[in-house]
């Protein structure tokens, strides 16, 4: 369910309720964010997947706030 692409909400800590994409899988319990928040590392536990998909080309932080809007 967590994979590169997917579109998910913040639901803990101070960015929460905002939009952002999986960049990168780090580990079996953290992520790379990036989006309506700064580029991060994130707890999965703290992450709501969408049911969005994005194809991402290049993962630069103009890339994904543009494929967000």
């Amino acid at each position: 369910m967590m994979d590169v692409g997917r579109l998910c909400v913040k639901v803990a800590g101070r960015e929460a309720g905002k939009k952002c994409v999986i960049v990168e899988i780090l580990d079996d319990s953290f992520v790379m964010v990036d989006g309506q928040v700064k580029r991060r590392k994130c707890n999965i536990d703290h992450l709501e997947p969408m049911p969005h998909d994005f194809e991402l080309a290049g993962t630069s932080h103009d890339d994904v706030v543009s494929a967000l809007k």
